[in-house]
Order: structure tokens, then sequence, then C-alpha cells
């Protein structure tokens, strides 16, 4: 049986992809915020973006499919453990989206003269396949959060804006900052639903190394990295304070965590995170480009 385009959409875990539009909307404001904001590199980025998030999405759904870690799972479908898609096509999937990105990301490096940033490239594909890849995955290690942060963080954000100036800013580092915290936040979230069954299947993730209670501090802390980052900032720049309206969406989603919501019920929290993630990019990147 070939699973349907709606369930290969599911399977593609579409919530998540704020995740991979945030960093380059905050990176393109604070390039903005020098006057270099670039419309078809910023196009491009937004496109390696997207197809790394899908591809890894992929990339997981067929290393636990294979593993049996996702046999008992919560959440949205799971094309190789719910046997609607052979292992081998999503493994496939996954590549497709990776080569995706790697001829979008060899445009963006032929076109802006950054050859260096191809080692980049490289190794944001190998940590995408081996979260949760490969003999020793470091997903199943509890270090997934610390990639997150600096993939959709640091690399994501601060590659944005570089492949426009050529430089790094300090406003690009804290946006960087904020995004790498909060999309690590989501992960959080996620992890903490899974606890269960990933420490019944002896993938031991950052939450099963923490336990459920400190799991949820961290979640708390990681979501209010943002809002933090937005009061710094907007010492120099007020307009920078728009940030803060994300919290609206953003508040919701830590009283679940903070009144110890499991199972089904930290499914929303997933979606208002990344909301809130979006959100806040939108108006901080607005914010950068008026400043």
């Amino acid at each position: 049986m070939a699973a349907t385009a709606g369930q290969w959409v599911a399977g593609a875990r579409v919530r998540t992809l704020p995740n991979s539009v945030a960093p380059v909307i905050v990176g393109a404001g604070a390039a903005g915020a020098i006057g270099e904001f670039n419309w078809w590199a910023s196009l491009l980025a937004l496109v390696v973006s997207l197809a790394l998030q899908v591809g890894v999405n992929y990339a997981n759904d067929y290393s636990d499919g294979i593993r049996g870690t996702d046999d008992t799972r919560v959440g949205p479908l799971r094309l190789v453990a719910s046997g609607v898609a052979s292992a081998s096509a999503v493994k496939l999937a996954a590549f497709v989206c990776f080569g995706v990105a790697g001829v979008a990301g060899l445009a963006l490096v032929a076109l802006t003269g950054h050859w260096w940033l191809i080692s980049v490239g490289v190794v944001s594909v190998a940590a995408a396949w081996f979260y949760t890849g490969g003999p020793k995955p470091y997903g199943y290690a509890g270090w997934g959060e610390v990639a997150v942060f600096a993939f959709f963080g640091p690399v994501a954000v601060l590659g944005t804006l570089y492949v426009q100036t050529g430089e790094v800013t300090w406003p690009g580092v804290a946006g960087a900052v904020a995004l790498g915290s909060i999309s690590a936040g989501v992960l959080v979230a996620n992890n903490l639903r899974d606890l269960p069954t990933d420490e019944s299947a002896g993938k031991i993730t950052l939450a099963v190394r923490l336990g459920d209670r400190r799991t949820r501090i961290l979640y708390v802390v990681l979501v209010a990295v943002p809002f933090v980052v937005s009061v710094v900032m907007a010492i120099a720049h007020p307009w920078l304070l728009l940030g803060l309206l994300a919290a609206v969406l953003a508040v919701p989603a830590v009283r679940t965590v903070s009144r110890g919501g499991t199972g089904m019920a930290l499914i929303p929290v997933l979606r208002d995170t990344s909301l809130a993630m979006l959100a806040w990019a939108v108006l901080t990147g607005l914010a950068l480009a008026l400043s």
C-alpha cells in the first residue's frame, strides 16, 4: 500500500516548519537593519532551511521506524511505524529533500561567492541524518537540543545574515540565541511528551536524562529567552519591544507544561510554541528593518 499525498504531508510534520522559517526571517531582518537586505538570497536560504527541516523529519521517521521507537508513540502520523509507507520510500524522500537543500545551497554560495559555506551545508546534512540515523545517533544520547539550538539558531540566523552582508552583527547574534533557544524548547516539549515511550525504548533524550520536573523547568526557561532578548535589545532599538506581543501565543503552552500536562495534552504545546516562535520572528524581523 502506497501512502497518500496527505499522509506524506503529515509525515513531513508541517507544524515543525516554523523552526526553519523563523530563523531566516530574523536573519533577513538583521540584514535589513544595516540596509543590506537581499530578497533572492533570503529566498534561497529559506529553501535550504525548509528542505533540511522536511528532510530531517523524514529521516527521523525512517530511523525511529526501523528501530521500533515509534511503535507506541503519541503524536502525528509516523509513516514507517504505521506501515503506510515503506522504510526505503521514506529514506529516499529524506535524501531527495537533502538534495534540494544542497542544490539551493550551492546556488546561494555561487551567487554570493562565500564558498566556505559549503562545509556548513555538509555538516548540516550530516547532523540531520545522524540525529536518529547511523549506529550511534546523537539524538538517542541527549544531544538533540544542543544540535537544534546550533542549527536553528546561529547557523540559520547568522547564515542568512552573512550571505547578504558578509558580516555578523550583534542584533543577528541576539536573534540567533533567541531562535536557537525557543527552537530547542519545541524539541524539549516534544521529548517531554514522549518521555515514557522513549525511556522504555532505550532512547535517552535530554528529557529522559533530566526527568519530568527538570524538563518542564528547562522548557519554560528556553521559551522565555526570546522575550528577555527583546527587552535587552530594545535598549538600543525600542521597536524590538514588538516581539513581546508573541507572548500571547506562548503563555498557554507554558501554562500547560507548568501545570503538568502529559501525552496528548502536550501536542498543542508544540503548535503554540512554534507559532509563538514564528510570531516573534516576524515582529522582530520587522522591528529590525524599521530600526
